[in-house]
């Protein structure tokens, strides 16, 4: 059910095993209610304006779920879908999915792979692959939500998060880029040297508030290449260290500030204001009506081929 992952454990400093990853008990509280949880997110991820893209000369219309946008390929995009699971061997699972021609309002019967393996230096290796027998968008992320001292009834104030990028996309205050790409520099924006959430989540300036936090793409110097570091999040309180590969020009940083203490996650846990910190590698929000950005359009014949490495260490 959208591809999910529901649990990732991971031992911290003192050899203790945490479960570093939001979610639920069961299925039924999945389906119960709406959340992004793990998901594997699709056909479109984050926004695009007004719900509106122009392809070839036709205008296709989306849903608009979020604040006029469309959020996540709209309210039934892949993480409410149900993807045909095979388990390859002991360290991957191949997760399948037909989007069909028109489903959500995207164009294109768009055939997708999904596959996570858990590799042997303590990763998750996720790949994304698509086809498209029309013209079409694909930008496909991982939802997961990291909270790294395995304890979410703590916030991410304490986290340390190193971004390598000198860039982001700045929004408006219904959370659509505006087209410009900013500078971080002498700005709350820069995470180029690890430094506490909590120390420029709160500072007066207005993208913070646009925001209500950290709810941004930023432009990745990495520039494609899936062997540097894209981003690193770390819990000093537990030592797990989190590192993040993409062949993807963006990451979406999201801090959990619509977490509002109404969702009871696993563990009977309750999860409040910024729990937990999202890292979502993908094309910039809004790409189809930004033609200057990096593309997210896939025609018959092309094959969409993304990215993703939650590579885990401990720092002691």
């Amino acid at each position: 059910f959208g591809g999910r992952i529901v649990s990732v454990m991971v031992p911290d400093k003192d050899g203790n095993m945490k479960d570093v990853v939001l979610g639920f008990d069961s299925i039924q509280d999945y389906i119960k209610y709406p959340s992004d949880f793990g998901a594997s997110i699709g056909r479109y991820a984050n926004r695009i304006n007004q719900g509106r893209f122009t392809l070839d000369g036709v205008e296709y219309q989306l849903p608009q779920n979020n604040y006029g946008h469309c959020l996540h390929g709209g309210p039934k995009g892949f993480q409410y879908r149900v993807y045909k699971g095979v388990q390859k061997n002991d360290q991957e699972v191949q997760l399948t999915y037909l989007a069909k021609d028109g489903e959500e309002g995207f164009p294109g019967n768009l055939q997708c792979t999904v596959t996570m393996k858990l590799t042997d230096d303590n990763a998750i290796d996720i790949q994304y692959e698509a086809e498209t027998d029309k013209p079409t968008i694909v930008n496909m992320t991982n939802h997961s939500y990291f909270n790294l001292d395995g304890d979410p009834t703590t916030d991410n104030s304490a986290y340390l998060l190193t971004l390598n990028a000198d860039n982001y996309t700045p929004i408006d205050s219904t959370f659509m880029t505006t087209g410009e790409i900013a500078t971080v520099e002498g700005t709350p924006m820069d995470f180029r040297k690890p430094t506490a959430i909590g120390a420029n989540i709160n500072q007066e300036f207005e993208q913070l508030k646009s925001g209500n936090g950290i709810d941004h793409n930023w432009v990745l110097n990495t520039q494609g290449d899936v062997t540097k570091v894209c981003a690193t999040l770390e819990s000093p309180k537990t030592g797990i260290v989190l590192d993040v590969y993409t062949n993807e020009p963006g990451i979406q940083v999201y801090c959990g500030n619509f977490l509002d203490g109404t969702l009871t996650g696993k563990k009977g846990i309750v999860y409040n204001f910024r729990a937990a910190v999202c890292l979502e590698t993908d094309k910039y929000p809004d790409t189809p009506n930004k033609p200057e950005w990096p593309s997210a359009v896939l025609r018959p014949g092309e094959k969409y081929q993304s990215q993703c490495i939650y590579k885990f260490s401990v720092h002691k």
